[in-house]
C-alpha cells in the first residue's frame, strides 16, 4: 500500500485536497452542496461506463470510436423496449444486449476482418444516429420508474454516503463497481496481464501463447455491455425519456476522459467526476443568477473542457503500443 501511495503521490494529494474542499462546502452549505453533487454523480456515471469501454477497448489494441452510437442505440432499445413490453427488465436486457450486438460488430470487423478502427465506429455511430432517428416515436412512456435503494450503513457516510449510497439504482451502483473492479482486474490478475500485453506487443503475446484475435474479440465485445448499462441509464434512470440523439457526444467525452485517465479506470473514474462537478457548477451558478448567459452556453461547457483536457493530456499520457493496429498473425 505504502509503495502504491509513494507512486501515486501526486493523485493521492489532489484526491485528498479535492476530498477536504467537498466537505468545507457540504458543511457550509449542505441542501445546495448535495443537490450538486448528486446532479454531478448522474452526468458522470454514464460517462464512468462510457470510459471503462474505451479503456478495455484500447488496451486490447482497439480504438472504439463507436461508443457514442453503442450509447445511443441502447438508449433507444432499453426505452422502448420497457415501454412496449411493459417490463423494465426486457428494457435493461434490451439494452445491454444491443451494447453487445455493436460491440461483437466492431470487435468482428475491426478485428477479424482488419478493417480500419476509426472508420469502423464512425460508421457504427452514423447508423445508429439514423436508426434511432428513423424508428422514433413520441409519446411513449416507460411502465415505471427505475426503482432506487438505500444501501444500510453506506447511506448515512456524509457527504459520500449520501451521494453514491442514498436513493440510487443498480446502475449507479454497477458503475462503481465496475471501476474498482476493472481496476483490479486490469492490474491484478492473468486477464489483465494478457490484456495488456495484446495491448502493448501483440507479437510477443501470440509467441508466448496467448490468442490475440480471440482475446481482443471477446474484450471489446463483453465491454460492449458497459455502454449498453451506460444506454439504459441515460434513457431510463437519469430522464426516463428518449430523445433524438440524446447521447449529445457523451461517447466522445468518454474517448476525452479515457486519455486524462491515462488508460486506468480509476483516473478516468475520477475525471469523470471531475466533468460532471464542472458541469453542475455552472448550472447551479446560473441557477443562482451568479452568471447570466444563455443555458446553451453552459451546455457547451463540456464539450469546451474536453479540448482543454485533451491539450494538458498531449505529451503527458501514453497510449497502449499497439492501439489501432490490426494483428496478423506471423506465416498467415
Amino acid at each position: 500500500m505504502a509503495a502504491w501511495i509513494q507512486r501515486n503521490k501526486f493523485s493521492v494529494i489532489l484526491g485528498v485536497v479535492v476530498l477536504v474542499l467537498a466537505y468545507i462546502y457540504y458543511f457550509s452549505d449542505k441542501t445546495t452542496a448535495l443537490s450538486m453533487y448528486r446532479y454531478a454523480w448522474t452526468y458522470a456515471v454514464p460517462l464512468v461506463l462510457c470510459a471503462l469501454v474505451g479503456v478495455i477497448g484500447e488496451r486490447s489494441g482497439v480504438v472504439n470510436i463507436g461508443i457514442e452510437g453503442q450509447l445511443l442505440v441502447s438508449a433507444f432499445a432499453g426505452f422502448f423496449g420497457a415501454a412496449y413490453s411493459g417490463s423494465l427488465i426486457v428494457g435493461i436486457l434490451s439494452g445491454v444486449g444491443c451494447g453487445l450486438i455493436l460491440g461483437g460488430f466492431l470487435a468482428w470487423t475491426t478485428v477479424k476482418w482488419r478493417m480500419d478502427q476509426i472508420i469502423a465506429g464512425v460508421v457504427l455511430n452514423i447508423v445508429a444516429t439514423g436508426i434511432t432517428s428513423f424508428y422514433y416515436k413520441p409519446g411513449q412512456l416507460l411502465p415505471a420508474l427505475m426503482p432506487h435503494w438505500s444501501i444500510p450503513g453506506l447511506s448515512s457516510i456524509p457527504l459520500i454516503g449520501e451521494v453514491f449510497f442514498k436513493g440510487t439504482g443498480v446502475i449507479a451502483l454497477i458503475a462503481i463497481i465496475a471501476v474498482f473492479g476493472i481496476h483490479f482486474g486490469l492490474f491484478k490478475t492473468t486477464w489483465g496481464l494478457r490484456t495488456r500485453a495484446i495491448g502493448e506487443y501483440p507479437s510477443a503475446a501470440d509467441t508466448a501463447g496467448i490468442n490475440v484475435i480471440t482475446m481482443r474479440l471477446v474484450n471489446v465485445t463483453l465491454a460492449g455491455a458497459l455502454a449498453g448499462l451506460a444506454g439504459v441509464f441515460l434513457s431510463m434512470d437519469s430522464t426516463s425519456s428518449f430523445e433524438r440523439g440524446m447521447s449529445a457526444g457523451r461517447g466522445f467525452l468518454a474517448l476525452a476522459i479515457m486519455i486524462f485517465g491515462a488508460w486506468r479506470p480509476l483516473r478516468a473514474a475520477a475525471a469523470a467526476l471531475f466533468f460532471g462537478f464542472v458541469t453542475a457548477a455552472a448550472s447551479q451558478l446560473q441557477a443562482d443568477q451568479v452568471i447570466n448567459v444563455p443555458p446553451q452556453l453552459v451546455g457547451t461547457l463540456p464539450y469546451v473542457l474536453t479540448l482543454v483536457v485533451l491539450a494538458v493530456a498531449a505529451g503527458r499520457v501514453r497510449a497502449p503500443g499497439a492501439v489501432g493496429q490490426p494483428f496478423v498473425k506471423e506465416g498467415k
